[in-house]
Protein backbone atom coordinates (compact mmCIF):
# COMPACT_ATOMS: atom_id res chain seq x y z
CA UNK A 1 0.00 0.00 0.00
CA UNK A 2 1.33 3.38 -1.19
CA UNK A 3 1.02 6.19 1.50
CA UNK A 4 0.99 10.13 -0.13
CA UNK A 5 1.43 13.17 2.39
CA UNK A 6 0.21 15.48 0.35
CA UNK A 7 0.26 18.67 2.74
CA UNK A 8 -2.04 21.60 2.50
CA UNK A 9 -4.13 21.32 -0.82
CA UNK A 10 -7.28 22.47 -2.97
CA UNK A 11 -10.54 20.05 -2.19
CA UNK A 12 -10.69 20.70 -5.94
CA UNK A 13 -7.26 19.95 -7.27
CA UNK A 14 -7.19 16.42 -4.71
CA UNK A 15 -10.98 15.16 -5.49
CA UNK A 16 -10.13 15.38 -9.63
CA UNK A 17 -6.90 13.73 -8.63
CA UNK A 18 -8.82 11.05 -7.05
CA UNK A 19 -11.04 10.51 -9.58
CA UNK A 20 -8.35 10.32 -12.10
CA UNK A 21 -6.71 7.63 -9.89
CA UNK A 22 -9.72 5.83 -9.60
CA UNK A 23 -10.70 5.47 -13.28
CA UNK A 24 -7.19 4.53 -14.60
CA UNK A 25 -6.14 1.96 -12.34
CA UNK A 26 -6.90 -1.96 -12.88
CA UNK A 27 -6.53 -4.97 -11.04
CA UNK A 28 -3.27 -4.84 -10.50
CA UNK A 29 -2.97 -0.84 -9.13
CA UNK A 30 -1.60 -0.73 -5.79
CA UNK A 31 -3.98 0.84 -3.56
CA UNK A 32 -3.09 4.12 -2.04
CA UNK A 33 -3.95 6.49 1.11
CA UNK A 34 -3.65 10.09 1.06
CA UNK A 35 -2.94 12.21 4.21
CA UNK A 36 -3.75 15.56 3.53
CA UNK A 37 -5.42 19.07 4.82
CA UNK A 38 -7.53 21.40 2.71
CA UNK A 39 -8.22 25.30 2.48
CA UNK A 40 -11.14 26.30 3.80
CA UNK A 41 -14.43 24.45 2.25
CA UNK A 42 -17.61 23.04 2.66
CA UNK A 43 -18.62 20.03 0.59
CA UNK A 44 -22.39 18.61 0.21
CA UNK A 45 -22.09 14.76 -0.69
CA UNK A 46 -24.40 13.47 -3.60
CA UNK A 47 -27.43 13.21 -1.56
CA UNK A 48 -26.47 16.76 0.23
CA UNK A 49 -29.38 19.60 1.04
CA UNK A 50 -28.99 23.22 0.02
CA UNK A 51 -30.88 23.94 3.17
CA UNK A 52 -28.15 22.35 5.40
CA UNK A 53 -25.97 25.25 4.23
CA UNK A 54 -27.26 28.03 6.38
CA UNK A 55 -24.52 30.85 6.17
CA UNK A 56 -21.51 29.48 4.02
CA UNK A 57 -19.90 33.59 3.53
CA UNK A 58 -16.74 33.48 1.73
CA UNK A 59 -16.11 29.99 2.18
CA UNK A 60 -16.44 28.00 -1.29
CA UNK A 61 -19.04 25.45 -1.26
CA UNK A 62 -18.53 22.43 -3.17
CA UNK A 63 -21.15 19.49 -4.83
CA UNK A 64 -19.06 16.35 -4.44
CA UNK A 65 -19.65 13.13 -5.31
CA UNK A 66 -18.81 11.32 -1.83
CA UNK A 67 -21.85 9.88 0.58
CA UNK A 68 -23.10 11.80 2.99
CA UNK A 69 -24.94 15.52 3.71
CA UNK A 70 -22.43 18.59 4.26
CA UNK A 71 -19.10 19.51 6.26
CA UNK A 72 -16.30 21.66 6.59
CA UNK A 73 -12.76 21.26 5.57
CA UNK A 74 -10.15 23.27 6.70
CA UNK A 75 -6.49 23.79 7.87
CA UNK A 76 -5.63 21.28 10.84
CA UNK A 77 -7.94 18.70 9.98
CA UNK A 78 -6.11 15.70 9.03
CA UNK A 79 -8.50 14.39 6.04
CA UNK A 80 -7.69 10.71 5.18
CA UNK A 81 -8.48 9.38 1.72
CA UNK A 82 -8.61 5.56 0.91
CA UNK A 83 -8.25 4.35 -2.43
CA UNK A 84 -8.98 0.77 -2.51
CA UNK A 85 -9.87 -2.17 -4.07
CA UNK A 86 -12.69 -3.18 -1.81
CA UNK A 87 -13.06 -7.08 -3.99
CA UNK A 88 -9.55 -7.43 -3.55
CA UNK A 89 -9.36 -6.63 0.46
CA UNK A 90 -12.90 -8.80 0.61
CA UNK A 91 -14.22 -5.72 2.12
CA UNK A 92 -17.39 -4.49 2.10
CA UNK A 93 -18.45 -0.79 2.49
CA UNK A 94 -19.93 -1.27 6.12
CA UNK A 95 -17.11 -3.02 7.18
CA UNK A 96 -14.36 -0.24 5.60
CA UNK A 97 -16.72 2.47 7.78
CA UNK A 98 -16.42 0.44 10.91
CA UNK A 99 -12.33 -0.14 10.25
CA UNK A 100 -12.40 3.11 10.04
CA UNK A 101 -13.73 4.36 12.81
CA UNK A 102 -12.62 1.89 15.06
CA UNK A 103 -9.33 3.41 14.03
CA UNK A 104 -10.01 6.93 15.11
CA UNK A 105 -11.25 5.47 18.15
CA UNK A 106 -7.92 4.05 19.18
CA UNK A 107 -6.33 6.77 17.88
CA UNK A 108 -8.15 9.01 20.06
CA UNK A 109 -7.65 6.81 23.23
CA UNK A 110 -3.93 6.52 22.91
CA UNK A 111 -4.25 10.56 22.98
CA UNK A 112 -6.81 9.30 26.40
CA UNK A 113 -9.73 10.99 25.36
CA UNK A 114 -12.70 8.59 25.10
CA UNK A 115 -14.76 8.25 22.07
CA UNK A 116 -17.49 5.98 20.40
CA UNK A 117 -18.96 5.35 16.68
CA UNK A 118 -22.52 5.23 16.38
CA UNK A 119 -24.54 3.37 14.55
CA UNK A 120 -27.30 5.95 13.76
CA UNK A 121 -25.01 8.63 12.70
CA UNK A 122 -21.62 7.43 11.17
CA UNK A 123 -18.44 9.25 12.30
CA UNK A 124 -16.84 9.40 15.87
CA UNK A 125 -17.68 11.22 18.52
CA UNK A 126 -16.60 12.34 21.90
CA UNK A 127 -19.63 12.77 24.02
CA UNK A 128 -22.28 14.20 22.10
CA UNK A 129 -19.86 16.07 19.74
CA UNK A 130 -18.44 15.02 16.56
CA UNK A 131 -14.59 14.48 16.25
CA UNK A 132 -14.55 12.84 12.96
CA UNK A 133 -16.46 12.52 9.90
CA UNK A 134 -16.61 9.57 7.27
CA UNK A 135 -18.08 10.37 3.37
CA UNK A 136 -16.81 7.50 0.85
CA UNK A 137 -17.20 6.68 -3.02
CA UNK A 138 -17.72 3.68 -4.26
CA UNK A 139 -16.97 3.25 -7.99
CA UNK A 140 -16.04 -0.69 -9.91
CA UNK A 141 -15.45 -2.37 -6.87
CA UNK A 142 -12.64 0.65 -5.29
CA UNK A 143 -13.49 3.34 -3.24
CA UNK A 144 -12.28 7.10 -2.96
CA UNK A 145 -12.86 10.20 -0.30
CA UNK A 146 -12.20 8.50 3.10
CA UNK A 147 -12.38 10.51 6.72
CA UNK A 148 -12.11 13.76 8.40
CA UNK A 149 -10.52 14.09 12.13
CA UNK A 150 -10.36 17.34 13.57
CA UNK A 151 -7.08 17.71 15.17
CA UNK A 152 -6.42 21.86 15.82
CA UNK A 153 -8.48 24.01 13.76
CA UNK A 154 -10.81 27.01 13.93
CA UNK A 155 -14.81 25.76 14.61
CA UNK A 156 -16.45 28.34 14.02
CA UNK A 157 -17.17 27.39 10.43
CA UNK A 158 -19.51 24.45 11.57
CA UNK A 159 -21.73 26.97 13.06
CA UNK A 160 -22.64 28.06 9.74
CA UNK A 161 -23.78 24.67 8.55
CA UNK A 162 -25.95 21.55 10.10
CA UNK A 163 -22.58 19.70 10.36
CA UNK A 164 -23.73 15.96 8.44
CA UNK A 165 -27.37 17.34 7.90
CA UNK A 166 -27.84 16.95 12.16
CA UNK A 167 -29.19 20.66 13.32
CA UNK A 168 -27.25 21.88 16.03
CA UNK A 169 -24.83 18.83 16.19
CA UNK A 170 -21.97 20.16 18.50
CA UNK A 171 -18.35 19.34 16.38
CA UNK A 172 -15.26 19.34 18.88
CA UNK A 173 -11.31 18.43 18.09
CA UNK A 174 -8.39 17.12 20.03
CA UNK A 175 -7.22 20.56 20.53
CA UNK A 176 -10.68 21.43 22.60
CA UNK A 177 -10.05 17.54 24.47
CA UNK A 178 -7.05 18.20 24.95
CA UNK A 179 -7.10 22.24 26.85
CA UNK A 180 -5.05 25.32 25.19
CA UNK A 181 -2.32 24.09 26.88
CA UNK A 182 -1.47 20.81 25.28
CA UNK A 183 0.82 20.05 23.13
CA UNK A 184 -0.62 18.53 19.46
CA UNK A 185 2.20 17.80 17.16
CA UNK A 186 -0.37 17.15 13.87
CA UNK A 187 2.22 15.75 12.29
CA UNK A 188 2.42 12.97 15.10
CA UNK A 189 -1.21 12.32 14.81
CA UNK A 190 -1.18 11.97 11.26
CA UNK A 191 1.20 9.60 11.59
CA UNK A 192 -0.11 7.30 13.98
CA UNK A 193 -3.40 7.77 12.31
CA UNK A 194 -2.00 6.21 9.07
CA UNK A 195 -0.07 3.47 10.96
CA UNK A 196 -3.86 2.88 12.99
CA UNK A 197 -5.46 2.32 9.95
CA UNK A 198 -2.69 0.51 7.79
CA UNK A 199 -2.93 -2.32 10.97
CA UNK A 200 -6.57 -2.70 10.66
CA UNK A 201 -6.46 -2.77 6.73
CA UNK A 202 -3.89 -5.77 7.02
CA UNK A 203 -5.19 -7.62 9.73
Amino acid sequence: MHVRKLGLAPYLQIWREMREFNESRNADSEDEIWLLQHLPVFTLGQAGREQHLLEPGDIPVVHSDRGGQVTYHGPGQWVVYLLLDLKRRNLGVRDLVQLLEHSVVRLLSSLDICAVARRDAPGVYVGESKIAALGLRVRRGCTYHGLALNVDLDLEPFSRINPCGYEGLPVTSIRQCLGPDAVIDEAVVGGHLLAQLQRELTS
